[in-house]
């Protein structure tokens, strides 16, 4: 009993409204059902081959930014909660429209469309969390919601799969009920937030949440740090990025193509499992700690864990390798967000939740384009030494920049 109260007691005494967040993305994930198999829609489904697959997946990838800019400018300025609600309900109403569709390339331009409309809302959502928190308790905040997301995932992509082949009109009914369950959740418990983001920072504010006048870039300017800090950021995103590019490929070339998609699925359950189980002992034991020491922790697990593929061969050594890697991967998460929160005024909030992931999204962009060019002229192994070196020469550059500015 002890021990499960230890595990509790970080999210303990959070604003109500958190938890109903953390109940509502468990309900969105558990239906994410559509994103996950996207891939295989696109080349089954559809009929584009690998290349026109992952060329339209790079497109919507870069097809989302001018959304979400929009939609951090909207939460910003007429309110989280309208946004959310508009452009939520407009996602839902395109996922839905998809299942009357036969698989086509229209098909894909309405997925695509959904898309865009959830990186509308995606600002205002993350201005949600940081309008209702504090310095005092946003760590934990974010820490429950991304434990949340991983346990709805953990099973959402396995009901997916088991829709997919037979019933894939229900794929998209799926998605859009959940969605639907997640924004109802919002509209009839969580109150409208920004006007508590325009008034004056509390006593567990930091000065840096101070409400300010000008636009994102002036406040950048005045706020070099964020810059310097997405693009060490960037660098971390490189390196996790190879988490689905070369891992599974490498699994594959140790245990043959046979083997190697089910032993790949084994480390994604692995992932996940970690995750959910680690993310409250993680979060217990670093409470006490600056987010930023937390993140050079965070880039030297990486560092460790995927530097060392270069030299695994068996399956327990790959385990072992998810598990440092996945211990990284929630310091991170749990740190990252609340120190752009505690950096920004709460007047640009969704603005900033827009901009910053431009910066730091480049990284899982270049990390498959740079790394399968580098196997291709090289090896599998020179590869993850790359990758565990940015992730500790970023390790290096976040001690760095946490000494000047301390």
């Amino acid at each position: 009993m002890n021990s499960i109260n230890s595990l509790i007691n970080p999210y303990k005494g959070l604003p109500k409204e958190i938890y109903v967040i953390f109940v509502s993305r468990i309900i969105n994930a558990m239906g994410s059902f559509v994103m996950p198999l996207m891939t295989l829609i696109l080349t089954e489904k559809i009929g584009l081959n690998s290349d026109e697959a992952g060329a339209f997946i790079s497109l919507s990838g870069l097809a989302f930014v001018i959304p979400s800019i929009i939609g951090g400018k909207l939460a910003d300025t007429i309110g989280r909660k309208k946004v959310i609600i508009l452009f939520d309900a407009c996602a839902i109403a395109a996922y839905m429209a998809c299942s009357f569709m036969k698989p086509s390339m229209a098909m894909g331009y309405m997925i695509m469309l959904a898309g865009a409309f959830m990186s509308i809302a995606g600002p205002a959502h993350d201005s949600l969390i940081a309008d209702l928190t504090n310095t005092k308790n946003r760590t934990n905040a974010y820490a429950l919601c991304y434990m949340g997301f991983n346990l709805g995932f953990a099973f959402g992509p396995i009901f997916g799969g088991l829709m997919y082949n037979n019933h894939l009109p229900w794929l998209f009914i799926g998605n859009a009920l959940s969605a639907f369950l997640s924004l109802t959740l919002i509209v009839f418990f969580i109150k409208e937030t920004l006007g508590t983001a325009k008034k004056e920072i509390d006593e567990h504010s930091t000065s840096l949440e101070k409400p300010e006048e000008g636009s994102i870039l002036s406040v950048l300017m005045r706020r070099p740090i964020l810059i310097y800090f997405s693009l060490i950021i960037l660098g971390y995103n490189f390196t996790y990025s190879q988490w689905s590019f070369m891992l599974p490929m490498h699994v594959s070339q140790v245990f043959t193509s046979a083997l190697g998609g089910t032993y790949y699925g084994m480390l994604a359950s692995f992932n996940g499992l970690i995750v959910i189980i680690f993310t409250s002992i993680v979060t217990r034991l670093l409470r006490n700690i600056k987010d930023m020491k937390n993140m050079i922790l965070g880039g030297l697990l990486y560092a460790v864990g995927f530097g060392m593929l270069a030299f695994v061969s068996s399956l327990k050594s790959f385990f072992l390798a998810a598990f440092i890697f996945t211990i990284g991967e929630i310091v991170l998460a749990i740190s990252v967000t609340p120190f752009i929160v505690n950096h920004t005024p709460s007047s640009h909030r969704g603005r900033m939740s827009a901009v910053l992931p431009i910066i730091t999204g480049t990284g899982r962009f270049l990390g498959p384009l740079i790394m399968g060019k580098v196997i291709a002229t090289s090896s599998m192994e020179a590869g993850w030494l790359i990758v565990g070196g940015v992730a500790a020469v970023c390790s290096v550059l976040m001690l760095l920049l946490s000494k000047v500015s301390s």
